[in-house]
């Protein structure tokens, strides 16, 4: 069995924000955490056989199939340690192999919902601004990479969506009429019911009435926009069957139907535009996994007072964005040097 780090024992029961470094292969020192102690984990491992990082380590294994089980390793033991509110992100990049596009992060989430009980909540298209060139000639440059969200149970799980949102421009009254952010006014609206020939008279009063009752409230800012999809007017986004959409049945009882804009702000989108980490003038090799990565899983994923898991942290990218957004970490690594260097980019913020 193998023993508890004294280090480790100590930080889960301590209030330390600088991160704790652990030296070792992954799965073996995850075997010396206690159940469910910590909140999320997230991580980028070695790719497969596309970048020299420690001899022996992950990444090295003779087929992509050795590969795959040799991350489920790791990843059945984060399931362990992860609490039962916790998430799990993954960022993976995919590999060619005799002209085959392996499918690699696929390979690994469908292993790891059909194997160990994950549940994918989201795949996230992480679109590499500006990536890296591409010589081949017989097919399209690559510039994307995946970002898995999966989660221990269906319900319960702690997401925070109000800190990730997209803060909401603010409602104008220019000339005593009201004007969403997108420039909503209500007066296409209000000439589109009073000129429709498929709405009846009656619907048209309480169509009416029911845009002037959004209008006053996106004035006293309950509202900040809203669209308004009309019988015969608007393309409507749902089914036509009344049978499984609410929205068709609103539609064809009352005539009309509001989306309503959260106040908040809108959700991220599941396709991330960032840069990948900048390489230039570094005496090392650093993935491209950058820290922006890690903000939304951070703060919509892992409470203020919780403890963020790298199983293979290399430079601590994930542990010095967990520093920035006032969480705790811990990162794991087989390579002394890239520890070294974690360690010190995360003395800028301690």
């Amino acid at each position: 069995m193998t023993i508890p780090d004294k280090n480790l024992s100590a930080y889960l029961k301590g209030t330390n924000l600088q991160p704790l470094f652990l030296h070792g292969d992954a799965k073996e020192t995850l075997l010396s955490f206690p159940n469910s102690s910590v909140d999320m984990c997230m991580t980028s491992p070695p790719y497969w056989m596309q970048r020299e990082y420690i001899k022996d380590g992950i990444g090295f294994e003779k087929s992509f199939e050795e590969y795959v089980a040799s991350l489920l390793e790791v990843f059945i033991q984060v399931h362990r340690v992860l609490k039962p509110e916790g998430s799990f992100w993954l960022n993976l990049g995919d590999k060619y192999l005799k002209k085959n596009l392996l499918g690699m992060p696929w390979r690994v989430a469908i292993k790891l919902m059909d194997t160990q009980g994950w549940i994918l909540r989201n795949d996230i298209i992480w679109h590499k601004i500006k990536g890296a060139p591409d010589n081949s000639k017989d097919r399209l440059r690559t510039i994307h990479e995946h970002v898995f969200h999966f989660v221990k149970q269906r319900k319960g799980y702690y997401y925070d969506v109000d800190l990730i949102r997209n803060h909401p421009k603010k409602t104008k009254i220019k000339n005593g009429a009201i004007i969403s952010a997108t420039g909503v006014t209500g007066v296409r609206y209000k000439q589109q019911i009073e000129r429709s020939e498929e709405l009846s008279t009656e619907e048209k009063i309480v169509a009416l009435q029911a845009l002037n009752n959004m209008l006053m409230s996106m004035s006293v800012g309950k509202v900040t926009d809203f669209r308004m999809i009309i019988r015969g007017q608007q393309r409507a986004t749902h089914s036509n069957s009344i049978k499984v959409s609410g929205r068709a049945k609103e539609l064809n009882d009352n005539g009309f139907y509001f989306l309503r804009y959260h106040p908040k702000g809108a959700k991220p989108s599941d396709v991330w535009e960032i840069l990948p980490e900048d390489t230039q003038k570094r005496k090392i090799h650093f993935a491209p996994y950058p820290e922006e990565l890690c903000r939304i899983p951070i703060l919509a994923t892992c409470p203020l007072k919780g403890i963020v898991l790298d199983p293979f942290c290399g430079v601590g990218t994930t542990m010095l964005a967990a520093g920035h957004l006032g969480r705790r970490s811990i990162g794991i690594d087989l390579g002394n040097k890239y520890l070294e260097i974690a360690r010190e980019r995360c003395l800028e913020i301690f």
